[in-house]
């Protein structure tokens, strides 16, 4: 179990305990809703983590090393922000994810480009980007999106 789990854990539960003496009855409807909520997302987050799990399966780890790992930190960074710019996925699986690539060899540089691309840089959805705002608006966020997101990845490598 990590640090963040040992500290988290005992926050919720002594947040419960509270919630719970302070008006039992508000904790218990804000359970059975949460319970309701959970139900309804569970299924997606196990089919995205499935699928999460299917890519390192088809993907050798050498692979992943060699793209986003390899001794061009500049060149891995282009590979991480080209497959953030054209990937569609929500950021509860997208830090597991980079997670998993980071202990697979991946540079850590090319995961911040992965992440800050998947998040600023909307290639997959771009059409739907041009219908509301044209294609010129569209071009220009989405380049300027690129740069600034590789920029984001060089202040990491600063940063380390």
């Amino acid at each position: 179990m990590n640090i963040t789990a040992v500290i988290l854990i005992p926050a919720v539960v002594a947040a419960l305990v509270w919630s719970f003496i302070k008006d039992r009855e508000k904790t218990i409807t804000s359970l059975k809703v949460a319970k309701g909520t959970f139900g309804q997302i569970a299924g997606d987050i196990l089919g995205l983590l499935f699928l999460v799990g299917l890519f390192f399966a088809i993907i050798p780890p050498g692979s992943i090393k060699a793209l986003l790992g390899g001794a061009s930190i500049f060149l891995s960074s282009l590979y991480g922000a080209g497959i953030g710019t054209v990937a569609i996925m929500p950021a509860f699986v997208a830090f597991p994810l980079a997670a998993s690539l980071l202990e697979r060899g991946a540079h850590l540089v090319a995961i911040a480009a992965f992440i800050t691309t998947l998040t600023m840089v909307g290639f997959a959805t771009a059409h739907i980007e041009v219908e509301h705002f044209g294609k010129r608006f569209t071009f220009v966020r989405n380049v300027l999106s690129f740069g600034f997101a590789l920029i984001i990845a060089l202040g990491v490598l600063i940063i380390l």
